[in-house]
């Protein structure tokens, strides 16, 4: 096994066996990843036990929303899209207002909050409020399943819209909120305006005073959309895969990083409680821009919370194991959870004991 690289940036690196995996496991992955002829796997990052225990990097094509650069060689140094795991830091962020009383109450309606939008209030969409956002279950028409160049896909109108709040709010409605789960970087948007005007800050300076920097996570870009200056949260994250993993960290921990609690610990419990299903013939929930599975190890049903991205960028998070995986790859969703539950899982070797 290779040895984790070495940067000062607060993690502390183990042997497999220190944190209760099987190194010949592990040097089973090792092989799967390498065996990708297109490299489609751009970087993989575990933890357990707060530990660094395995990494590694390989060579792929860059993007910066839909437009690609020639391949780049990953390394611990090279921030990577993270796609709509911005999502799931934008519910961390949010958290942390609302910790410091600086976000509306959850149940209250999020058009009241925007009077400059007023002109697009209805009865019907009165009724959202900033929790139906925070799980997906809006109501909006609301459409991010069709190919990018359809004129049906909303995310890529929301994205290149000159106001993309007014944008969202002029949807019509198909559903009473509360009813079902919709999918939308709208309601992640509307989630951030509110707290920029809460905070009193672009968001991206409030996520570097407020987060960033007490995880000691330096090198960070968050993109515009290509329509507006203003930040997109949905989507435009960038980072490196090892601060990824801090953030796994945090959560794994109730908010605490290196015994510092920098998030609520209730917040961390509310947001990855299960609020909606999401997964339709498959066992997933949604919480607070968190996804929330099951695997199956020795008989054990282990629950993972998760944070998703296009493309196969990927956040998991076992509490029960103490485990934190993060994934970056180019159009590949599908080998994250053959990392975690073909290699991953089986290669624990302190698992509790099946019960009788």
């Amino acid at each position: 096994m290779l040895a984790c690289s070495t940067l000062d940036d607060g993690w502390v690196a183990a042997a497999p066996a220190e944190v209760g995996f099987d190194a010949e496991s592990l040097s089973r992955l090792d092989a799967f990843l390498k065996q990708w002829p297109k490299r489609n796997v751009h970087a993989v990052v575990i933890v357990r036990r707060g530990k660094l225990v395995f990494e590694r990097y390989f060579a792929g094509r860059e993007r910066r929303w839909m437009e690609w650069s020639a391949p780049v060689q990953f390394s611990p140094e090279t921030k990577h899209d993270i796609r709509s795991i911005s999502k799931s830091v934008t519910s961390l962020l949010i958290g942390l207002a609302i910790g410091k009383g600086q976000f509306p109450p959850l149940d209250s309606a999020v058009i009241d909050y925007f009077p400059e939008y007023a002109d697009l209030r209805t009865t019907r969409n009165a009724r959202i409020t900033f929790r139906h956002l925070l799980t997906m279950s809006h109501g909006l028409r609301w459409d991010e399943a069709r190919g990018w160049n359809s004129q049906a896909n909303n995310e890529r109108h929301l994205l290149e819209a000159k106001d993309p709040y007014r944008y969202v709010l002029q949807q019509r409605m198909a559903l009473p909120p509360g009813v079902s789960f919709n999918y939308s970087g709208g309601a992640t948007s509307l989630l951030a305006a509110a707290l920029a005007k809460s905070v009193g800050q672009r968001i991206d300076a409030f996520a570097r005073d407020k987060l960033f920097e007490p995880l000691g996570i330096t090198d960070v870009e968050w993109l515009s959309f290509t329509g507006s200056a203003e930040l997109a949260a949905f989507a435009g994250l960038r980072l490196r895969p090892r601060d990824v993993a801090k953030l796994g960290e945090l959560v794994a921990n109730d908010g605490r990083w290196n015994g510092r609690q920098v998030l609520p610990a209730a917040w961390i419990a509310e947001s990855t409680k299960p609020r909606v299903n999401a997964g339709g013939h498959v066992v997933v929930y949604y919480g607070y821009h968190w996804w929330l599975g099951r695997s199956l190890l020795n008989g054990h049903d282990l629950i993972w919370i998760a944070a998703y991205g296009s493309g196969g960028q990927r956040l998991f998070i076992v509490p029960g194991l103490d485990l934190v995986v993060v994934v970056n790859a180019f159009d590949h969703d599908a080998i994250s959870n053959a990392i975690l539950n073909q290699f991953l899982l089986p290669a624990v070797t302190d698992c509790p004991p099946l019960s009788a």
